[in-house]
């Protein structure tokens, strides 16, 4: 099956919307997909996906208390389905304490068996419960995390449980992983985790029309330390837009989401954008994106066909396969 955790080191690579989009890609390849939200932070994809009501409330049961082995109902019950088909495991406040929480069980169960805190498993929780209590793997096709972003226990745990890594990465500023930086990354984690740590691709995101930042991405894209499938343009506008739409960036195209002023007000609503050609070609490569990971890196059979419903406007059809793009106008 395919398992992947999106993450990078750095802010603004679209690091979420990215998750999003491969996520919502796969399915529409025709895979069962969920995706886990292990950011606590506000603004993440448990809010682009409009899910988790009870983020807030402590006393809801969620997924740090499965991982600790503290649950207060069924696993089943903590997955939600998103209007675009995907299933999600919403984030919850509880994930911003969970070193604090995980060192008090640790505690708690080495003193019980007697054994060194060296010897506990800290980094296999998040394993164990996906893989050998709940057996996902029987129930899906594609699972996807969505991590923090620092370096600690919840993400460690993470990778330990996918064991393959998806990086975003801006092609050039502040903050920007280096081709050197990248391997040490993953170096650093193998050998933090004890295991073997597969770098699927390098994905440049906000790329501009800049001499530093086409200079990044051929740096990138000519590098065989690792797989550059495709690069993603600036895309603010429709980037952003998905937040507003509740959904993948195939969402808004498809149901034209923009945000405008109305009587001195910003308003958001869909059947109001215009069709880009840029726009469809970004789609394009999430699709060739999400198809590299299914294909490449864990040789999956996918339906490579994209189709685009464009609310009054057309449907657009886009072969991966033969490498073009065929329209036709509905009625």
């Amino acid at each position: 099956m395919i398992t992947a955790v999106v993450y990078s080191e750095s802010g603004g690579t679209y690091k979420t919307t990215m998750t999003a989009n491969i996520a919502v890609a796969l399915e529409r390849m025709g895979l069962n997909t969920l995706v886990l939200d292990l950011d606590p932070q506000e603004g993440n994809l448990t809010s682009l996906f409009d899910a988790g009501e009870n983020r807030s409330d402590p006393e809801a049961d969620n997924l740090v208390k499965h991982i600790l082995d503290m649950p207060d109902g069924e696993f089943d019950d903590l997955i939600e389905t998103t209007d675009e088909g995907i299933d999600i495991i919403p984030s919850h406040d509880m994930l911003g304490d969970f070193t604090s929480n995980l060192e008090q069980k640790i505690s708690y169960e080495t003193g019980m068996k007697n054994m060194s805190r060296e010897e506990y498993p800290r980094f296999e929780l998040l394993y164990d419960l996906l893989w050998e209590k709940e057996k996902l793997q029987e129930q899906y096709d594609a699972i996807l995390i969505d991590p923090n972003a620092r370096a600690e226990d919840l993400l460690y745990n993470a990778i330990y449980a996918l064991r393959t890594l998806v990086a975003p990465v801006k092609p050039a500023g502040k903050g920007n992983l280096s081709l050197e930086g990248l391997e040490e990354l993953v170096g650093n984690m193998s050998s933090q985790l004890e295991i073997e740590i597969g770098l699927s691709c390098v994905v440049p995101s906000g790329v501009g029309q800049t001499n530093a930042h086409q200079q990044y991405q051929r740096q990138f894209e000519n590098t065989d330390a690792f797989d550059t499938p495709v690069a993603i343009g600036n895309r603010e506008s429709l980037m952003d837009a998905m937040w507003e739409a509740r959904g993948s960036a195939f969402k808004v195209v498809e149901e034209r989401w923009k945000t405008f002023q109305r009587d001195g007000e910003m308003v958001s609503e869909p059947g109001q954008r215009r069709v880009r050609e840029r726009e469809i070609e970004t789609l394009r490569k999430i699709y060739e994106l999400a198809w590299f990971i299914a294909t490449e890196t864990f040789d999956a059979d996918v339906d490579p066909v994209l189709e685009l419903d464009i609310d009054d406007y057309e449907t657009r059809t886009i072969d991966l396969r033969a490498d073009k793009e065929t329209e036709a106008t509905t009625a």
